[in-house]
This record gives structure tokens, sequence and C-alpha cells, in this order.
């Protein structure tokens, strides 16, 4: 047998194999040294539309590599890039980005008919900061209890948001008259405080409403607010005639709550009319709440306390 014609042909095949190889090598350097050297312009802060039209005319391709929360960059702007701005590559290279995911979001707790201090300590549990606190007297509400906030309560703001607050001043001193909250109380109690108070009010009547005659349905300055003697003040009350109202009342007994501080209570009716709101105010823990309502058809009554639904049920 002649070995020496098989280690030829293999001889062959090895020349043929390397001469593929560095070929394909020149072919490959070639190819690549042919692409014209570009440099890489300056994505930050731009969106990925603007990002891929500055990226297109030097032929270079985006790739998004995730995402990261920073407030100071607008949500779905390119955050950072790699190469960085400047650095010279050929055309066709990868530029790697992380897209602004915007300010970290956290949902702002609700600390009305809380005290100051505590309502600070539940704003940095959510990593909020107390911002500007400005002070109104009030009747209803006793001193450094928190009256309203903004943002309100259970929205959304970023991380580290002011949420500024306004506090109750407690009682007023002499001589500044504040609105007493009369809405579902008799008319007769709004006489009796106008004429003490020299303030001549507005009343209008409404025959129509289902509500127990001389009920206030609706006053304008709300509770709480600075009133005159030459202050416009208006009240709405029910018309309906004493015998057909009293045969409609249903009356209903809410007491709040025990706990360290007032609480905001919302009561609202459900029927075929609509939702509408029959009281709403702050509260002290284990004060009652008595209110004649008008009973209905198919009506509901829910109360909410602090914003959170606690009780539906049939009126």
């Amino acid at each position: 047998m002649d070995w020496k014609k098989p280690l030829e042909i293999g001889g062959v095949l090895v020349v043929l194999a390397l001469l593929a190889y560095f070929g394909g090598q020149w072919a490959l350097e070639g190819a690549i040294h042919g692409h014209k050297q570009v440099q890489v312009p300056d994505l930050r802060g731009k969106s990925v539309l603007a990002a891929l039209d500055a990226l297109g005319p030097v032929n270079l391709v985006l790739r998004k590599d995730g995402t990261e929360f920073d407030g100071s960059v607008p949500v779905g702007a390119v955050l950072r890039q790699l190469p960085p701005a400047g650095t010279v590559v050929r055309e066709g290279k990868t530029i790697r980005v992380i897209i602004s995911h915007g300010g970290e979001t956290v949902f702002v707790p609700a600390i009305v008919g809380i005290p100051l201090r505590n309502a600070e300590m539940m704003l940095r549990q959510k990593q909020l900061l107390l911002g500007e606190v400005s002070e109104s007297y009030s009747l209803r509400v006793e001193r450094n209890i928190v009256l309203s906030q903004d943002p309100k309560g259970e929205s959304s703001a970023e991380k580290n948001a002011l949420v500024n607050v306004v506090v109750s001043g407690g009682a007023p001193p002499p001589g500044v008259i504040l609105m007493p909250d009369f809405r579902q109380k008799n008319i007769t109690e709004v006489k009796l405080w106008a004429d003490s108070q020299r303030i001549r009010p507005e009343i209008t009547e409404d025959p129509g409403s289902l509500f127990p005659a001389g009920t206030v349905l609706g006053q304008e300055p709300g509770p709480d607010a600075s009133v005159s003697a030459d202050t416009p003040v208006r009240f709405t009350a029910s018309a309906r005639p004493r015998d057909a109202s009293t045969a409609l009342t249903k009356h209903l007994h809410y007491e709040v709550s025990q706990g360290s501080a007032a609480s905001l209570v919302r009561i609202m009716v459900v029927d075929a009319g609509g939702e509408r709101e029959v009281f709403k105010g702050l509260r002290d823990p284990g004060s009652k709440i008595d209110l004649a309502l008008p009973q209905a058809s198919a009506a509901r009554v829910r109360i909410f306390v602090n914003g959170i639904l606690v009780e539906e049920k049939p009126l």
C-alpha cells in the first residue's frame, strides 16, 4: 500500500483550510476597516425617538439595556450611554443606553384629622417631606390638627416630594367670626346665630327637597370661613311640608370609632337620583352623628372615614 498518497492529500486539505481561514479574516478586516469612523453623539436627555434620529445619520445602532429611577431626567429619556458621547467608533457600532423611569413615585398618606407631629412621622415613613405649614382658626377642630393637605391623600407623588398642610389654630380670638357648620341642622339655629352676630343671611327654600322641612341643605361660605356683617351669607333650606317629610324620614346614627385623633367623616346617600353628600366634617373619637334623612326606595348609605369606605347599608 502506498502510504505517501494519503499524506499528500491531507497536506493539501490543511493548506486549503489555512487559505480559507486567512482569506475570511482578511475579508472581514477589510469589511470592518471599510466602514467610516464616526463620532458618537450625545444622547443623554433625549427621548428614544430623538436618539434614533441622532444615530441614523452616522449609521449607529441603538440598544436599550434597562431603566432606572431618576427624578432629574424625564420619563423615557436617555439617562446614560455606552460608549460615551465623543467616542470615535466605526459605522454599525451598537450604542447601549439606560432609559430614565423618572422619579420614584409613592402614595401620599391621608393625614387630615391627625396631629401635625403624627402627620410628619407618617410622611417620613412614606419617604415624603413636610412642606409649608400654615394655620387657620377652626370652631370644629382643636389646635395643631391637620385641616387640609396638598397633595391630597391617596394621590401619587415623587419620592421626597413636599406635602403642604393647613393646621387648626383652634378657636378664634375675640372679634373674629367664623362660620359654623349648619348643614343638616335646622334653619332656626342659623337665625339665632345670625342675630347674635348681627349678620343678615339670605335664605333660599327648596320645596322639592326630600329632607325634613327646615333642614339646612347648603351654606355659603363653608364651615370655619371668616365672616363679618358685610359678608354675603347664603343658606338653602328644605321647604318640604312637615307632614309629608315626617312620613318619609329615616334616622341615621353613626358613632365614630375610638382613636387618638379626630376623623374626617363623609356620609353619602345613593338612590335612583344618584349619589349626594349629606354630611362631611371632622369628628372626635367616640362622638355620635345623628341625621334625619329622607327615606327613598332602594336607597343606600355609604360612610367614609378619612377617605376609606367603612360601612355601606340600606337606608
